[in-house]
């Protein structure tokens, strides 16, 4: 377990979360179980087809809204189920959704972006899986521009919390260095809107 980050916020990396067979065994079973979909979206009036592909799991009421697209959860798989068990047990947080991205090859990708979105609360708590693939992943911190950057290999596991998404952005660029799929599972707890909101 390493503290990559301990300042205005934190971010803290297991990087044997999942033994590599184990992680890889995972790997090319959701490949084929997850429901994955191609999102577009609209920037400056222009269509744009995201650089990976997506699919979101998670309770029924954990519907989420990001880049102007309101994603309704599919319902939790096993496989899916049993890894969010393994993750609450060893974070002490619960979650009720996940992001699934495929990184199909190294020409997908994750542009600079921080999860502050208003239904993941205040001080959004995310844990991200890596499976598949060993990816670059890269925090800059909004002021400083101090960039960390590390390699995510298959079966580690990135915990995120307090209030780093408010003051770090994080990507995942692209790279001709890889030719195979990863898979990254981002664990939430998204908070319903009441009426009121």
């Amino acid at each position: 377990m390493e503290r990559i980050v301990d300042k205005d916020g934190y971010a803290i990396l297991i990087q044997h979360f999942l033994p590599a067979e184990v992680a890889d065994s995972h790997c090319r079973r959701l490949l084929h179980e997850v429901q994955w979909r191609e999102e577009h979206y609209t920037i400056y009036g222009k269509r744009v087809t995201a650089p990976r592909l997506v699919a979101w799991y998670g309770d029924p009421q954990a519907t989420y809204n990001y880049s102007g697209i309101s994603h309704i959860p599919l319902p939790w798989s096993p496989l899916l189920t049993d890894l969010k068990s393994q993750i609450e047990q060893v974070s002490n947080h619960t979650f009720n959704s996940v992001l699934c991205n495929l990184y199909r090859t190294g020409q997908d990708s994750m542009g600079w972006h921080a999860d502050k979105e208003p239904e993941l609360g205040n001080n959004p708590y995310i844990a991200s899986l890596s499976l598949g693939e060993a990816r670059v992943f890269k925090l800059r911190h909004n002021k400083t521009k101090q960039i960390i950057e590390m390699v995510l290999e298959s079966g580690s596991l990135l915990l995120m919390g307090g209030e780093l998404q408010h003051h770090w952005r994080h990507s995942v660029p692209k790279t001709t260095k890889v030719n195979q799929p990863r898979i990254n599972l981002t664990f939430r707890k998204i908070f319903p809107k009441t009426s009121s909101q």
